[in-house]
């Protein structure tokens, strides 16, 4: 069976990436003879011309163009498998806090995923409202956090998570009643400062119904159709409705979830799981 050789596709990379013969054989610390033999090897084993030969500058041909993606994410792929293999067993501990509604929706494919890749590192989840975390973090309580930017607390930006209406199947016309009654965060919450600032904007009276830390106890009053509640999207349990512009309701600006780091945090398990986090929280 025929087989593309690696070495002869880093020197294809390298000769397009230089746009020359000499300057790629530079680069793989070869002979631009060397090089030019891999090349011409190539396009005998693919039976197809990599390279334009008859112009002034070197140019790929929709082959070569098409072997050149190729190439790159063999080699790529090459890298990491070799940096991933060597890279030394890592230990350690690692604690992330992290607001319920993330916790139970966003955080459980990246733990499985990094205690699968790295199951001699413990890792400790802290829930808390994202406010309180912000503070743990500044306090090095956590290592990381997970949390909705809080002010004060610098973080990378992840992903914009929607707000939505959450209403109850049991009790559909409960975004009639005025006041409104609200299910919401504690103060400090963005989420809470979203709803009310656009409930006054678009002029709905209101009514606190029920205040609570936990997403858990504003889901059980939605649930029993005693209020509504603005909850992030990714949280929303789904035997809850959703509610927006055909029941009248404003709709809401998304929050941003960010990653925090404690200035404890700086240890190679700390790096892996925020690197994971990055990976696969972002969008």
């Amino acid at each position: 069976m025929k087989k593309l050789d690696l070495d002869a596709l880093s020197m294809l990379v390298a000769v397009a990436d230089s746009g020359s013969f000499a300057a790629g054989a530079a680069l793989v610390h070869r002979s631009p003879s060397a090089v030019s033999m891999q090349i011409k090897g190539l396009e005998g084993l693919l039976g197809k011309a990599l390279f334009l030969r008859d112009t002034r500058n070197l140019e790929l041909t929709a082959e070569g163009h098409t072997l050149l993606g190729y190439a790159r994410q063999m080699l790529a792929l090459r890298d990491e498998a070799f940096a991933e293999l060597t890279r030394p067993a890592v230990t350690g501990r690692v604690s992330i806090g992290v607001p319920d509604d993330y916790a139970s929706s966003l955080l459980p494919p990246v733990l499985r995923k990094f205690s699968a890749t790295y199951p001699r590192v413990e890792i400790q989840v802290v829930g808390r409202p994202s406010p309180h975390i912000a503070q743990m973090v500044k306090d090095n309580e956590v290592d990381l956090a997970v949390i909705t930017r809080t002010r004060g607390c610098p973080g990378i930006l992840l992903r914009m998570e929607p707000l939505v209406w959450a209403g109850s199947p049991s009790n559909k016309t409960i975004w009639k009643e005025r006041p409104l009654p609200l299910a919401v965060f504690g103060e400090g919450s963005t989420a809470r400062a979203h709803a009310l600032k656009a409930l006054q904007q678009a002029k709905i009276p209101y009514r606190m119904s029920y205040e609570s830390p936990a997403v858990q106890g504003l889901v059980s009053m939605v649930d029993a159709g005693l209020a509504i509640a603005p909850l992030a999207q990714c949280g929303m349990p789904a035997h809850l409705v959703r509610l927006g512009a055909l029941e009248g309701l404003p709709p809401l600006q998304p929050v941003e979830v960010v990653l925090s780091r404690s200035l404890k945090s700086k240890r190679p398990p700390c790096d892996y799981f925020a690197e994971l986090l990055v990976q696969e929280l972002s969008n």
